[in-house]
């Protein structure tokens, strides 16, 4: 995701996913100022009570809406976003409301999962962002993309006719001097493509883990990551050393409630956090659950960042047949369906 490390790439055969534009996602370009607004919606939102991240994930208390299809209209590299949720009128509302916003990029794959990249993503915990223009991510004029939002409306009162309005800069391809290419990187503790990568939180102190190695190296220019409710820390290992090479820190509440996540930069104009293609690494979570039960699926784990490759060429490819491409595709089809065609599927 051009994650919440800035709060958080290549055209393929996707036969399997038709690009529908659907008419509830609008899409304007300002090339004055070099921006994309996105509107989707609107929505009808019945008030829910207040809970916790880990309730709501446990209880299914949440809007999920339906992958909303667009296309990316310019040539060029995507570089901040600002979000606003908006009532019928045009008049703020609580941005809380929006427990998160995944955007998915479906004409390029993941750089460790076989799955559709996630270029960016949002939650309540997540300001609008922006990275330097010696940096950006390529993005190809008619790019294939999707969004969905997760809505908790606990406001008190019934909300009808909300739209969520993303303002996304770009940089044209002929901005000079030309800004270094860096691709979303995604880490979870949990993943499994098309299904959950939520987990349980047994009391106390805890750790997940999961390793993977990298088919192509590069720099680490920047981290940020997600957390629910008691998370502590999310950590990057390089396995062989057993050296931790970076972590993003939760900011909590009395009551552990996370309200913030670090965001790490290596030197977005500097040479970054090296990463080498072959070589084994960990990303590892903490959480500390203080009350004395275990919290069934209360948690998420991830670290994201932005990867400036060795060689951009050999980023892997979508394979369209691919069976765990098409678990993911599957899964986000049903998103904002029925509870029963969602169990499981919590793939950010």
């Amino acid at each position: 995701m051009l994650v919440p490390v800035i709060a958080a790439l290549f055209t393929a055969n996707l036969s399997a996913a038709p690009a529908v534009v659907d008419p509830a996602t609008r899409v304007r370009v300002d090339s004055t100022h070099h921006e994309l607004v996105i509107t989707t919606g609107p929505y009808d939102l019945p008030n829910m009570p207040p809970m916790t991240d880990h309730a709501m994930m446990d209880l299914g208390m949440s809007h999920d809406t339906p992958i909303s299809r667009f296309q990316w209209p310019v040539e060029g590299w995507f570089r901040g976003f600002k979000i606003e949720v908006l009532d019928r009128d045009g008049r703020p509302l609580p941005r809380h409301i929006m427990h998160h916003m995944i955007m998915v990029n479906f004409s390029r794959r993941q750089l460790i999962y076989s799955a559709a990249e996630r270029l960016m993503g949002a939650g309540t915990e997540t300001d609008d962002a922006t990275i330097p223009r010696t940096i950006g991510v390529p993005m190809k004029a008619n790019s294939d993309l999707g969004l969905y939002v997760a809505w908790h409306n606990d406001t008190g009162k019934d909300l009808q006719g909300v739209t969520l309005r993303l303002t996304l800069e770009w940089m044209p391809r002929n901005q000079n001097p030309r800004p270094l290419d860096v691709m979303p990187i995604y880490m979870d503790v949990n993943l499994t493509v098309g299904g959950t990568n939520t987990f349980d939180v047994p009391a106390g102190k805890s750790t997940k883990s999961f390793e993977f190695t990298l088919p192509v190296g590069g720099r680490l220019l920047a981290v940020g990551g997600h957390l629910h409710d008691y998370g502590v820390r999310v950590q990057l290992q390089d396995v062989e050393s057993g050296r931790m090479l970076t972590s993003v820190n939760a900011t909590r509440d009395a009551s552990g409630h996370v309200t913030k996540i670090d965001r790490r930069l290596f030197g977005v104009s500097g040479e970054g956090l090296r990463l080498r293609a072959g070589r084994r690494y960990r990303v590892i979570s903490e959480y500390d659950n203080p009350t004395g039960q275990t919290i069934h699926n209360g948690a998420m784990a991830h670290m994201v960042g932005l990867f400036a490759p060795d060689d951009v060429r050999k980023w892997p490819q979508i394979d369209p047949n691919d069976a765990t491409y098409q678990k993911d595709l599957a899964s986000l089809r049903v998103r904002g369906h029925k509870m029963d065609d969602m169990e499981g599927m919590h793939h950010n």
